[in-house]
């Protein structure tokens, strides 16, 4: 039976004030008169499995949600009583599924407080659904003979992503992507054979370093410049022109400083022994990066994900932190950082000293020669 629109509100204002009442079999009946007329309102079939929970009705509860969630996949509400019913049947891996599409969908809302109470209590069910899921999972390797200290670095990454006990960071380079590149976070540099050489140098490049600075800091020039286009929408703009966070520049953009490479011919002659990308008028880029004492850099990703960015720790305080993706390392100093700047990252400097890291851009491993002539070709135009 079709029913009017003065009909419909009727019903759902009569079954509201009736489920306020706690007179649950008879707010159970309007809604029912209400969605059995083939209401496509989200509220409706919420509100009849609200009442169908409160009359302890599991499966008439779970057929309510499961229309709504039709009609309004992103209902916040809806999704945790559906994970709370995928629970009270004993299927913790739909409970899951459901509980973190509720925290994703809520998150940036401003929710009513009796929701947002939900979400609350979601998340906290989640987290013990997570760690049991992890223990089971830990249970059955520890019973392959597979104990936890033996377990492989990605092994564990996974099993920390799937217990939500960290997050998936991908590449998201701002202005390319280049496609079927593996996404790592933090590339181990011993992979590298030409990293011990320019490990072995940082004594030398120091010592240039603290000749420039022994000058002071006035060639050294804001990183983040006002007239960038990309710093209308990045998260730095209180860096804008700001020197909390600024840079000398051996060669930039695939030009030479003039003054700079002469004062520092060892930091120069060391940077020679990296794959420095060679594209014109875009790469190389050689800096000193110095972030002063208690600056931060807020989360943001690069360009291109053709490159990976080299950090070579020189002046390093204790409470200096960089975090790419779900991993936060300190630097240091001599150590050198690869990393996928891609990926989201940010920087801390929470000590009382400023700190200064040498700054290159190399190619990508995984591109072949053919690879990187073509991307020359595509990116220095």
């Amino acid at each position: 039976m079709q029913l009017s629109a003065d009909d419909q509100d009727r019903l759902l204002s009569d079954g509201t004030a009736a489920l306020r009442q706690g007179r649950i079999s008879k707010a159970r009946t309007q809604f029912e008169q209400l969605t059995g007329a083939g209401s496509d309102n989200p509220t409706a079939w919420l509100m009849l499995a609200i009442a169908c929970r409160y009359g302890t009705d599991l499966a008439a509860e779970e057929a309510a949600l499961g229309r709504l969630l039709e009609l309004d996949p992103r209902s916040v509400l809806g999704l945790v009583m559906k994970g709370d019913c995928r629970a009270g049947s004993n299927d913790e891996t739909g409970a899951i599924y459901f509980y973190r599409a509720a925290l994703r969908n809520a998150t940036g809302l401003s929710l009513p407080a009796d929701v947002a109470t939900e979400v609350r209590r979601a998340e906290r069910t989640l987290t013990e659904l997570n760690d049991r899921a992890h223990a089971r999972r830990e249970a059955v390797l520890v019973r392959a003979g597979l104990p936890p200290a033996t377990w492989s670095k990605r092994l564990k990454q996974s099993l920390d992503l799937a217990a939500d006990r960290k997050q998936l960071y991908l590449q998201q380079p701002t202005i390319f992507y280049y496609p079927e590149l593996p996404h790592v976070q933090f590339f181990d540099p011993a992979e590298f054979d030409w990293v011990p050489e320019i490990e072995a140098a940082t004594a030398a490049i120091s010592a240039e370093l603290v000749a420039l600075l022994e000058v002071g800091t006035d060639d050294f020039r804001a990183y983040i410049q006002a007239d960038q286009e990309s710093v209308r929408l990045d998260a730095n703009k209180a860096l804008v022109g700001a020197k909390d966070w600024s840079a000398l520049f051996l060669v930039e953009n695939s030009a030479p400083v003039p003054g700079v490479i002469e004062r520092c011919p060892r930091t120069w002659a060391a940077l020679q022994r990296a794959p420095l990308l060679d594209i014109p008028g875009r790469a190389p880029t050689a800096m000193f990066s110095l972030l002063k004492a208690g600056a931060r850099i807020a989360p943001h990703t690069g360009m291109f994900n053709t490159r990976l960015v080299c950090h070579l720790p020189l002046i390093v305080p204790p409470g200096c932190r960089f975090r790419v993706g779900n991993e936060v390392r300190e630097w240091q100093a001599g150590k050198l950082m690869i990393f996928d700047d891609t990926i989201e990252h940010e920087a801390w400097n929470d000590s009382q000293e400023d700190r200064v890291v040498l700054i290159f851009d190399i190619w990508r491993p995984e591109l072949s020669a053919q690879e990187q002539a073509e991307l020359t070709a595509l990116l220095s135009a």
